[in-house]
This record gives structure tokens, C-alpha cells and sequence, in this order.
């Protein structure tokens, strides 16, 4: 079994509850504009770091972080991209990767918008975290902790960072 902490859109921005809330967590996955080395090397600091880069983005992160990631982990095959829509409405994009191989689990960030839905179309779970840090229209910052064992997802929980 794997204990991921997932989060999004930081745009720099580095909240010392990150530590507290990931340190029990295995793993740590970032769906992208990290906005910083600082913020990534902080995360990695904790636990391992997988990340994508997002658009705002510079060059310092995506020679660092791909823009997709696609991996295995505890028998399920995971794809991580920032700008990847949500179920029925993909970004076209990754539309074709997911309609031709769907993976069991994936992450996209962008909209700020936290969003968790089963695609019954591709017998896949969609996560979007929602925004991490402090610029955008967002009023609650979120972070979300699951764990995965054999190919099942498990204890998925929100936590809600309430001020900005």
C-alpha cells in the first residue's frame, strides 16, 4: 500500500502545513504550476516528489518535470498532466492518450476547481485537487491524501487549507 499526497497549482507559493500534512504520506505528486524550484525541492524534501510542469511554468521547472507523467504504481498505472480537463469534457490534448490506453487513475490541475469523479466511459478515476497556493479565484486551498493498494483506491480525503 501507497500513501500519496496530491496538490496543484502552488504558483510559488510554499505553506509550512504542506510538511505536516504529507510527512505520513509515501509519496508526494504535484499536477503542475509548481511555480518554483524552491517549492518543489521543499515538497522533495518531505517525501518523494513526482511532478509535471504547468503553463505558467518557466524553463528552470521543465527541464526538471515532464509534462506528462505516466508511471505504475501498486499495480495501477497512473497519468499526471496539468491542463487535462475532466471526464466527458478532456483537453484534446491528452484526449487521445486516454481514449486509446486510459490509465486506472488521472490527475490534472489548472481550474483551481477541486474535482474528483469516476469516468465510467474509461473505467477511470479523475482527480483534480483543486489549487494549493494563494493566486487565483479560489477561496479555499486544497490538498487530497488517498491511499492505493493492489489496484484499489482507498481513505481519499480532502483537507481544506481555509485562509488564503
Amino acid at each position: 500500500m501507497k500513501r500519496i499526497g496530491l496538490l496543484s497549482d502552488t504558483h510559488a507559493y510554499w505553506d509550512e502545513r504542506y510538511t505536516k500534512y504529507f510527512e505520513d504520506c509515501d509519496e508526494i505528486w504535484h499536477a503542475g504550476d509548481i511555480g518554483s524550484l524552491e517549492v518543489a525541492q521543499k515538497l522533495a524534501a518531505i517525501k518523494p516528489l513526482r511532478a509535471v510542469y504547468g503553463n505558467i511554468d518557466g524553463q528552470d521547472i521543465r527541464k526538471v518535470y515532464p509534462q506528462i507523467n505516466r508511471f505504475t504504481i501498486e499495480g495501477t498505472e497512473v497519468l499526471i498532466k496539468h491542463i487535462g480537463g475532466y471526464p466527458g469534457n478532456y483537453d484534446p490534448s491528452i484526449r487521445g492518450s486516454l481514449l486509446v490506453r486510459p490509465p486506472k487513475l488521472f490527475i490534472s490541475g489548472h481550474s483551481h476547481i477541486l474535482k474528483v469523479k469516476f469516468d465510467k466511459t474509461l473505467n477511470m478515476l479523475h482527480i483534480n485537487p483543486g489549487a494549493a497556493g494563494i493566486y487565483g479565484f479560489h477561496k479555499v486551498r486544497t490538498l487530497v491524501r488517498f491511499s492505493i493498494e493492489d489496484g484499489i483506491f482507498k481513505d481519499l480525503e480532502v483537507i481544506e487549507l481555509a485562509e488564503k
